[in-house]
């Protein structure tokens, strides 16, 4: 007789080996079509102008410039899906979900003022947030610190350029406002996607 169990296997195991669903993208969407349709007029523009050696430099030259910019993109992208894949999504929602309340936006507030690099780490990590469980006022918190907290700016540029003082007290000034702007995210998004924000409570 063959053991029940090899036929069987528990439902258990199943659903730990399943993958997670990911978030699918549209290769092509409204802000696409939109962008291409302005390179074609601007293009057909510079063509009417400067003629055909017009539109080959400038194709030239954002060739070489997306050349050098692809490693940064291509490493941001994979750093993203890794901490996506790496980070657990229970703690995620627990420290950065809707019900986090003020201590979520704390967090996503330190989080963006420490994060190091450009917006190729800074957006995939975001998304990456986002797909284990932070909710929008949480990454909105921590973009908006990012963008006006982060140190790696206010070293390498801010204080050599404008001035300790100047940085200091920029920075001080600014702080309440990732916070004020992760919940002002969080009340919009609840009223604009009701639903939604209803079955994340759940979860």
């Amino acid at each position: 007789m063959s053991d029940p169990s090899s036929k069987n296997p528990a439902p258990a195991d199943d659903a730990e080996s399943e993958p997670r669903p990911g978030r699918v993208r549209k290769p092509i969407g409204w802000s696409t079509i939109i962008i291409a349709a302005l390179v074609a007029v601007s293009a057909a523009l510079v063509w009417r102008r400067d003629g055909t050696d017009g539109v080959l430099e400038i194709l030239t030259h954002d060739l070489s410039l997306f050349g050098g910019i692809l490693p940064r993109v291509l490493a941001g992208c994979l750093l993203g899906a890794f901490i996506s894949e790496i980070l657990p999504h229970e703690k995620v929602s627990r420290s950065l979900g809707p019900k986090s309340g003020l201590k979520g936006l704390l967090i996503g507030t330190a989080f963006g003022a420490i994060l190091p690099g450009g917006p190729f780490t800074a957006y995939p990590v975001a998304s990456a947030l986002l797909a284990v469980g932070a909710d929008f006022g949480a990454t909105i918190a921590m973009v908006v610190s990012w963008t006006l907290i982060g140190y790696g700016r206010a070293v390498a540029w801010e204080i050599p350029i404008m001035g300790t003082d100047f940085t200091l007290w920029r920075i001080v000034i600014s702080l309440p406002l990732p916070v004020l702007a992760g919940a002002l995210g969080r009340f919009v998004y609840i009223r604009l996607y009701p639903k939604r924000g209803s079955d994340e409570d759940a979860a």
